[in-house]
């Protein structure tokens, strides 16, 4: 593996990071209608466990109201079961037709509690950005016990990973800063 390419794959392994903390918060409630917050939801669909995104068409009407319409009616019981049965605390208003989630306004307890959790995953993300740095690290000082590598190029490639590193902590640093600033301005 030469430089370019434990470069390469190192940004590629921070990317995935950074994509699991952006859908990690999209199904953090805000306060606000947001289809993403029935991403983790299954219903029993024929004695399947199936997401409700795929038995149904799920719009945001209203700032805080998702509709959700099964394209089968009889799926209709099994997604208000689902999302009794998880952890988004609503509960579905039920009309034969569709079902209508209705997301009530956060508290300003509740709002200091999902920033809490915002952190907590900021800082998951650091870790796992900060061991995808020292992985790479490991395997530039193989390179350079194998003799692949000189030693100036081993300082220069632990500067340059620890570059990648710091731009991508500055990334997460941003996305949890928007995610706070959803939270407490609603």
């Amino acid at each position: 593996m030469t430089q370019k390419e434990l470069y390469d794959f190192t940004k590629e392994r921070m990317k995935k990071t950074i994509n699991s903390l952006v859908s990690e918060y999209a199904t953090i409630r805000a306060g606000r209608a947001n289809p993403q917050v029935l991403d983790r939801i299954s219903a029993d669909y024929y004695g399947t466990a199936t997401p409700i995104n795929q038995l149904a068409s799920i719009a945001t009407t209203e700032a805080r109201i998702l509709t959700i319409q099964p394209w089968d009616k009889s799926a209709l019981k099994a997604i208000e079961k689902a999302i009794l049965a998880s952890d988004l605390g609503i509960n579905p208003q039920n009309d034969g037709i569709c079902i209508r989630l209705v997301f009530p306004p956060l508290t300003e307890d509740r709002r200091k509690e999902l920033v809490k959790d915002v952190q907590k995953t900021a800082e998951g993300a650091k870790v796992a950005i900060r061991t995808i740095r020292r992985d790479s690290v490991d395997k530039i000082k193989a390179m350079k016990k194998a003799s692949e590598i000189t030693e100036d190029d081993q300082k220069d490639a632990e500067k340059e990973i620890q570059k990648i590193t710091d731009d991508f902590i500055k990334e997460i640093d941003g996305i949890q800063d928007a995610k706070q600033k959803e939270i407490l301005e609603i």
